[in-house]
């Protein structure tokens, strides 16, 4: 009996095949290897065709089965995570009628900050944890205004999970934590936010039907298991966001525990039972996997835009795609904290929350020709993503949220000790790095959600810890005095 796990990114499309009775996972995998494609028809959007994601999933379904034939013929349910905040339109046919307006497309912020400004600072927080910034709702308003007779075809919304799961089931569903994201539910009245869809006049039918988080979504379809080699009738019993999914394959699920990850974007992930919000809605408050009205269990994340993707762009454009990134950080080792008066802003990928939502852009500060080299590059590009963690990480410490310690995933930006040791001595807080993936964390969900297994605890099992990265108590001056000249470079480009 097995069970399998979707990671539905923007770069690309990860699997796990993952042995229900052990917890073993059999396979990891994913498609395409080199990252897909993010259209930009304007400065500053950002959209991808969701057929690409639809046929990533067939794609890496099908190299599982040629790997393990057996295994994938015994799987017994379906888990989905999947890139936050995008936006799917169909008409009545179910046929897509746009490209999707994805996570880091920018075009809706003076939208969502108009509709911030009619509801209200303390209603708008209060009932949404947020502001409606540049989230689903918001870019829903967008084609409302700016494509109206396309608008006018719209039969149903929908985030990038729920259009997989339509593709699988022929379900259009969605979940409360979905609702959550795209600034769609009231966590005040707990129901569907009404006051969100009367400012933005959008009519409540364009919403799908909820299903549980966890539990029977739908099942696989015929034309869906001869496309991808899945069992026809298993079901699709989970489906989160890919940072509550990270959390969760992080166990990070209850008061107190912290996740993050440094992937594309950068996220921290801070799990409470109280309604927090930050008064510029510079972090955001999600409903997380587990919440429910008697439980109300809250995701607050703190987001960074531009993380691993400036890294890859240093490697593509400075060191070379030929380049590994272990190589990178064995380069960089070499350069002192600080990187010689070097500093680099790594927000070049859309509008920034952490920033209210400014677009700066990346840049390169106290760059000398005389004594800076590739090696400087590489490790000013490392500090500089973990500096703006750390600033950010300093807005969730305000608000009240403990971060002593943190979990995170063995597949990202934290694998590099320079980047996560900046981390941990400037917050003095332990980082535990586990064997785990979101592809993986969603098989083991959808083990519970089909219940096979008595409690999500259960299902997750012990992750095994790999690394541990702890502050280097020794360097704090040093990583202090870097990251508070990076820190005023950031406020000095924040007032121009």
């Amino acid at each position: 009996m097995y069970l399998i796990g979707y990671d539905i990114g923007s770069s690309s499309v990860k699997a796990a095949l993952v042995d229900a009775a052990t917890g073993a996972v059999v396979a990891r995998t994913q498609f395409p290897d080199q990252e897909m494609e993010i259209q930009a028809p304007h400065l500053g959007w950002a959209e991808q065709d969701p057929a690409k994601w639809w046929e990533a999933v067939q794609a890496v379904t099908r190299k599982l089965q040629q790997l393990h034939p057996q295994q994938l013929a015994e799987v017994k349910a379906v888990g989905i995570s999947y890139q936050m905040h995008g936006l799917v339109l169909t008409d009545k046919n179910e046929q897509v009628l746009r490209p999707s307006i994805i996570w880091c497309d920018g075009r809706a912020v003076s939208i969502g900050d108009a509709a911030f400004a009619r509801i209200g600072l303390e209603k708008s927080l209060s009932h949404l944890l947020n502001s409606p910034g540049n989230f689903t709702a918001s870019k829903l308003r967008w084609v409302q205004e700016n494509e109206p007779e396309l608008y006018s075809k719209v039969d149903k919304m929908m985030l990038p999970g729920d259009y997989i799961a339509l593709q699988l089931t022929g379900e259009i569903r969605s979940t409360i934590t979905g609702l959550s994201e795209g600034i769609l539910w009231d966590f005040k009245e707990k129901k569907v936010a009404s006051l969100v869809l009367e400012d933005y006049q959008i009519a409540p039918e364009l919403l799908p039907e909820l299903a549980p988080g966890f539990g029977i979504q739908g099942y696989v379809n015929k034309a869906a298991a001869a496309a991808t080699g899945l069992p026809e009738g298993i079901p699709v019993s989970y489906r989160a966001g890919d940072q509550p999914n990270n959390a969760l394959s992080l166990n990070a699920l209850e008061p107190g525990e912290v996740a993050a990850t440094g992937g594309t974007s950068g996220v921290v992930y801070a799990i409470t039972d109280q309604p927090l919000y930050d008064l510029q809605s510079r972090v955001n408050g999600f409903a997380h996997v587990n919440y429910t009205a008697e439980h109300p269990v809250i995701g607050v994340l703190m987001c960074i835009n531009g993380a691993g993707i400036q890294y890859s762009w240093l490697r593509n454009q400075v060191a070379g795609k030929d380049k590994t990134y272990p190589a990178l950080e064995q380069l960089a080792s070499g350069i002192a904290i600080g990187s010689e008066g070097l500093s680099l802003l790594p927000f070049g990928n859309g509008p920034e929350r952490i920033l209210v939502n400014r677009d700066l852009g990346a840049r390169m500060v106290g760059l000398n020709f005389n004594t800076h080299t590739q090696a400087h590059l590489i490790r000013a590009g490392l500090e500089g993503v973990a500096f703006a963690f750390v600033y950010g990480m300093e807005i969730l410490q305000q608000m009240g949220i403990g971060l002593s310690v943190m979990r995170v995933g063995n597949d990202n930006l934290f694998q590099s000790a320079i980047f996560s040791e900046t981390i941990a001595t400037l917050t003095n807080c332990e980082i535990e790095m586990l064997d785990t993936t979101g592809a993986v964390g969603a098989a083991k969900a959808a083990g519970f959600g089909a219940g096979l297994y008595p409690t999500l605890r259960e299902a997750l099992g012990n992750t095994p810890q790999v690394g541990k990265y702890v502050p280097k108590i020794e360097h704090v001056e040093a990583y202090q005095t870097a990251y508070q000249r990076w820190r005023g470079l950031l406020e000095s480009a924040l007032k121009s």
